[in-house]
Formats: structure tokens, C-alpha cells, sequence
């Protein structure tokens, strides 16, 4: 019985991984937030792998400020026209965002959550449902990560260097170890790299 109970929550364990893109010296924006240096969708092959990923039946996990600029885009016919396939994937995925500051979220089939977010993630990995990707979030992504919540780690790096920007994990303590266990060369010159996260100390 005891074995049984642990299968079953090892079952139901839900993989959290975190996407996002950076400049080469680790920069996910530059001053005032910008993010224009981004070049991986500058390609065919570049908007194939985001339309896979978008397509993958993930739930996806935002802080406020992206969830914003990402609702403020995607369900719009200018995203439609230029990226029809992620557009597609995007606003069909199930989505939610941690806010302490928004009340509600219009984007489709999106939800907020407040409060202890960090325990609120810990309690999500252990329910049944898809795996959980987080796009960009700076704001949180350093929480989960200290927390050792973060299962996989997929870095796009852009061959541009940002002077002025915000770091990929700005205010992190300690240190995170860390696997390669994949890696992906792009035409644009962008580089993606996969991690396995191992111990946090």
C-alpha cells in the first residue's frame, strides 16, 4: 500500500521547466525594457521551434508584466497574421498568471493566482494535469528557482550584446548546479541550450 501511495504521487508529479530568451552576457532586457535585439523569430526555422512549443499542450506560467505584454499581443489579428501557428497555440494554452495587483485576466482561458507563490507552484506540481513551462518572468523565476522548483532550464541566447539590461536571474543568492543535456544551433545565430537543474545551495 505504501509503495502504491508513493507511485502514485510520483505520477503526479507535473515537470516545471522555464523559457526565455537572452543577450549574450545574460541580459533578458535592456534599458526601459527592451527587447527589440530579440532575433529568434528573425527565421523560418527560428518561428518553427516557437510554434512547437506553443503547440505543446503545456500550461503556461507568467508574472504580471509579461502576461501583459504577451496578452497585450498574441490575441490580436497583427499576431495572427505574422505568426499564425504560435498565435494559435498560445491563446488555446492553458495559462496562468501570479499577481498580488491584478484582479482579473481577460486573456482566454487564463487564471490568477496571489498570494505565497512559491507554494502555490509546490502544490501545483503535485496535482495531476500538463507540464508547466514558464515564459520569460524574470519577477518569478528567481523565487522558483531559489526554491529549487525549476526542473529544466532552456536558455535561447542571442548573439547581441545589451549593456544597461536586466540579468536572466537578477537577485539571486546562492548557486543553482546545473546539467547540459541538450543543445541547438539556430541560422540566426541564436543558441539554445537545455539544463537539467541539480541541487541549489
Amino acid at each position: 500500500m505504501r509503495f502504491m501511495k508513493a507511485h502514485l504521487i510520483f505520477m503526479a508529479m507535473r515537470k516545471l521547466s522555464f523559457y526565455n530568451f537572452t543577450s549574450l552576457n545574460g541580459c533578458i532586457n535592456g534599458p526601459g525594457g527592451d527587447i527589440s535585439w530579440n532575433k529568434q523569430h528573425s527565421l523560418k526555422e527560428d518561428t518553427e521551434y516557437a510554434e512547437e512549443g506553443a503547440g505543446s499542450g503545456n500550461t503556461l506560467l507568467f508574472g504580471r508584466i509579461t502576461y501583459q505584454m504577451m496578452a497585450g499581443f498574441w490575441p490580436t489579428p497583427a499576431a495572427m497574421e505574422m505568426m499564425p501557428g504560435v498565435a494559435v497555440g498560445m491563446n488555446q494554452a492553458e495559462k496562468i498568471v501570479f499577481s498580488n495587483t491584478l484582479e482579473q485576466a481577460d486573456w482566454h482561458n487564463t487564471r490568477v493566482i496571489s498570494g505565497d507563490i512559491v507554494e502555490a507552484v509546490r502544490a501545483l506540481k503535485n496535482t495531476p494535469g500538463s507540464a508547466l513551462t514558464i515564459l520569460g518572468s524574470g519577477s518569478i523565476v528567481t523565487q522558483f528557482a531559489a526554491a529549487g522548483l525549476i526542473d529544466e532550464y532552456l536558455i535561447m541566447i542571442n548573439p547581441v550584446v545589451v549593456g544597461g539590461g536586466t540579468p536572466i536571474f537578477n537577485g539571486l543568492e546562492g548557486i543553482i548546479d546545473l546539467e547540459l543535456v541538450n543543445s541547438r544551433v539556430f541560422k540566426s545565430g541564436a543558441v539554445l541550450l537545455t539544463y537539467k537543474a541539480g541541487k541549489v545551495f
